[in-house]
């Protein structure tokens, strides 16, 4: 038996170790397909690098992040924000509009947008070197709101009495139990009008626009790109192709060679979905819209 056994060893030991470690031969069969260069060109460092801002803007670390690395490395000698988003929350659309800030002093930066620039994501646009808009995209919405929901009705049919102890008289401001009061209101409205201000003042220092006539570029209109050029809010209109080709030329690259996106990423995006929900609790949420 044994004699047996050593005779069909060369046969029974690759088949015991493919059982054993079938599933990391896969992975690691998964993780070489995915990251195996497929040309030339993916051996080369890219010099000039592509960055998107989609959907709603509820947390700014990840692009702050590829923002900031894109200015450290040596290598990019450009960038191009592709954005396509509606905007969303006051402090994330600050971070990235600072960061692209940071990012112009060292390089040139064009900003693109791709489908939808509007309030919270052209704040985070204004200080590129060049903003671009597809014919076909929404440009502006320029404005600040604060939304909450009044739940009195809901919880008086349900029998929910809320109580509370706070101390200061704008401690229960914008609580969904009851009907704002005006003092609330004007409360509210005080902080509203200081980040419009603030919106407004930093689009016209960006966009070299006059401060006074921002009734005209802002106010919460809404414009196509064409609309959007007359009252200066974008540079020109064009397509992805003229974007790329505008950062190319303000960076003065011989070959340019364009970050592409990873296998990895591609297969990570199709199986996940992002949705951005925004809650209305006790306080309501400011967003820029």
């Amino acid at each position: 038996m044994k004699y047996i056994k050593m005779l069909f060893l060369p046969i029974t030991m690759p088949l015991k170790f493919i059982q054993e470690y079938f599933k990391s031969m896969i992975f690691l069969l998964i993780v070489f397909v995915i990251f195996i260069p497929t040309d030339e060109e993916n051996l080369l460092q890219n010099n000039l690098q592509e960055i998107k801002l989609s959907g709603a803007i509820m947390d700014s670390t990840e692009i702050v992040k590829q923002i900031d690395k894109a200015r450290k490395n040596k290598h990019i000698k450009g960038v191009l924000l592709n954005v396509d988003s509606p905007g969303g929350a006051v402090a994330p659309s600050i971070e990235i509009a600072y960061a692209i800030k940071r990012l112009k002093t060292t390089k040139p930066v064009v900003v693109y947008a791709s489908g939808t620039i509007a309030s919270g994501s052209y704040y985070a646009s204004i200080w590129a070197d060049k903003i671009i808009a597809n014919p076909g995209s929404m440009v502006g919405s320029i404005g600040v709101i604060m939304e909450g929901a009044n739940l009195s009705g809901l919880m008086q049919k349900l029998g929910i009495k809320s109580q509370s102890i706070q101390a200061g008289k704008y401690k229960k401001v914008g609580t969904p139990e009851r009907e704002w009061t005006k003092s609330e209101v004007a409360e509210l409205n005080k902080v509203i009008q200081g980040t419009y201000d603030m919106f407004t003042k930093d689009v016209a220092d960006a966009r070299k626009l006059n401060y006074l006539d921002r009734d005209k570029f802002a106010n919460a209109h809404i414009f196509t790109a064409f609309q959007a050029k007359e009252v200066g809010l974008i540079d020109s209109l064009g397509v992805s192709y003229d974007a790329k080709k505008e950062v190319e030329k303000l960076s003065d690259v011989s070959k340019p060679i364009w970050n592409k996106e990873s296998k990895l990423d591609k297969i990570l995006k199709k199986l996940s979905a992002s949705t951005a929900v925004l809650l209305y609790t006790y306080f309501p949420a400011m967003v820029l819209k």
